[in-house]
């Protein structure tokens, strides 16, 4: 386990933790609906700062997306005192489009913002920019988790941030996933999510003295059953749930606080994942109906504020709610309960199949032990690069060919199930290695397909928003495609890195698989710019724990 030292919510509802969870507590909500707002064709309900709030949040020489970033991780910094300069301090940003609405530009690159981001504050290590659909922020709080617990660093920025903008609200709207009216989370007229700004900052570290939040465990599943909708039944996200409490008491838990996107089938499956789990009489929150669906922040701004509501002894009602609309059996309320529970389970899922789930708990506790040490013994490399003069399509005509989806998938998609096929090829996974971890980095994030989607919504007069092609501007949904291939239900996670850095890349591979029952892991580096400019060294490894 990790311990909180610090947390910071900067919304539209307020600049601080507390101000937030004031604002909630009194039942505000941010959500608004907006009509032709960046030339949208369509109403939507979303969350949003004002112009007056972002004239307050604005820093010179950085875009929006990265001051309001920095703006959350120095409130969070004035409650320690750290030494911003030691190379034991670590920022891991997480985000599913950071500065999209530069495209085209030098500082659209996550990993640059990033950069720029730990600069501004100053940290002098490498950022990690975690981009794993709506369940980054979650994510990222496991990877820092194990890589304080691997003793890699001592301590750990984590901030989610979100800005919206046309680019993706109309891919959501593309998928009628988007509502025009503030969102009811497991209601049964619920038709749709909103999205929301935010960012949000949890400081954590390896050794914190007294009583304090910690995070215990975490887990994530990959369903393996398609690349938007989650899989009927949950089971990712039961898998998720059921590993993080193996031999936890349920009972000890105050509050499941859930995903909750409002959208008919995630709210669906993730019933059923409750109910599968053994969990239907523990209290559910959903917290959207307050600040939409803030996507890479998310995870971590409904973290804190369940932690700051628990410490309050309240379960925060779910806002929008009046009547279940799910057929698993869940405990959900419009009202806040009380409660003397001081642990609580979060869940998150995501397009690309992906689940999280999480315990937290308040306690005394003396830090991470390491769970003993991760030897990766390479079985076998595969390399493919723009400079070897065979496109991506010739090589799965002449060695795959049995794959048609492939020829709907985007330029890096391509590159790492080619990649991930010429591996297995040589290795087929036995019926016992059906979990092996996919585990992806890269630096460019999905270019080829923001650029893609951004020409389907450049011109007002030929405005077509293609949902096939927006599923792609998401680099996760990599690892998405080849589990559905390989039917694959173990961990999927995609980084972004400011260069190929192998040692660092080596150390997050380590830390994220000490400790675990995963056999195998497939890792590397799956980089493409253009047709003209692509990299990828992809590995297969064996784990062993010793």
């Amino acid at each position: 386990m990790i311990n909180v030292l610090a947390t910071n919510i900067t919304s539209p509802l307020g600049f601080t933790t507390e101000q937030n969870y004031q604002a909630v507590l009194s039942g505000s909500s941010a959500l608004k609906r907006y009509e032709g707002l960046w030339g949208s064709a369509e109403p939507f309900a979303a969350s949003l700062f004002s112009e007056e709030q972002k004239a307050t949040l604005t820093i010179e020489g950085y875009t929006f997306f990265e001051a309001l970033a920095i703006r959350s991780i120095r409130e969070a910094l004035t409650h320690t005192h750290l030494d911003l300069a030691s190379e034991r301090i670590v920022l891991i940003l997480s985000t599913t489009k950071g500065n999209i609405e530069a495209l085209g530009e030098e500082r659209y690159y996550p990993s640059k913002a990033a950069q720029r981001i730990a600069e501004a504050i100053g940290l002098t290590t490498k950022p990690i920019v975690v981009c794993n659909a709506c369940v980054s922020g979650l994510s990222a709080q496991l990877l820092a988790n194990h890589l304080l617990s691997a003793n890699v660093y001592d301590y750990a920025i984590v901030v989610g941030a979100e800005v919206q903008s046309k680019f993706i609200v109309s891919g959501f709207q593309s998928l009628k996933a988007v509502s025009e009216e503030p969102c009811r989370p497991f209601d049964i007229e619920r038709n749709g999510l909103n999205p929301g700004e935010a960012a949000a900052t949890i400081v954590f570290a390896r050794n914190a003295d007294g009583e304090r939040w910690c995070l215990m465990d975490g887990a994530t599943c990959n369903d393996a059953y398609h690349n938007v909708s989650p899989s009927p039944q949950g089971e990712g996200l039961t898998n998720a749930i059921n590993a993080v409490l193996a031999g936890q008491d349920k009972s000890r838990l105050a509050t499941v606080c859930v995903h909750g996107t409002a959208t008919l089938y995630n709210d669906q499956m993730e019933s059923k994942a409750i109910e599968r789990a053994d969990l239907s009489d523990i209290p559910l929150s959903a917290l959207k109906g307050y600040y939409g669906h803030t996507m890479g922040a998310a995870g971590v701004l409904e973290t804190i504020l369940t932690m700051r509501a628990t410490d309050d002894g309240i379960i925060l009602p779910s806002k929008g709610f009046t009547e279940p609309g799910v057929s698993g059996k869940v405990n959900i309320s419009s009202e806040p309960k009380k409660t003397d529970k001081r642990a609580f389970l979060k869940l998150m899922s995501g397009f690309g199949g992906c689940n999280v789930a999480a315990m937290y708990e308040r306690t005394t506790g003396n830090g991470p032990q390491t769970a003993g040490k991760t030897k990766l013994v390479k079985a076998h490399t595969i390399k493919l690069s723009s400079e070897d003069g065979q496109t991506l399509t010739d090589i799965y005509k002449q060695q795959i060919g049995d794959y048609p989806k492939f020829y709907k998938m985007d330029l890096l998609t391509r590159l790492a199930f080619v990649a991930t096929e010429k591996v297995l090829s040589n290795f087929p996974l036995k019926g016992e290695d059906k979990k092996p971890a996919l585990i992806f980095f890269n630096h460019s994030s999905s270019i080829v397909a923001d650029r893609q989607f951004f020409d389907t919504i450049r011109d007002a007069e030929n405005y077509f928003p293609s949902p096939s092609v927006f599923v792609y501007t998401l680099p996760n949904i990599t690892t998405g495609e080849v589990a559905i291939r390989h039917h694959l239900c173990g961990e999927t996670s995609f980084y972004i890195l400011p260069d190929k850095d192998e040692a660092l890349m080596q150390q997050i591979l380590e830390a994220s698989l000490t400790g675990t029952d995963t056999p195998t892991a497939i890792s590397g580096w799956v980089d493409a710019e253009s047709e003209t400019c692509y990299e990828c060294e992809l590995t297969l490894y064996n784990i062993i724990n010793i």
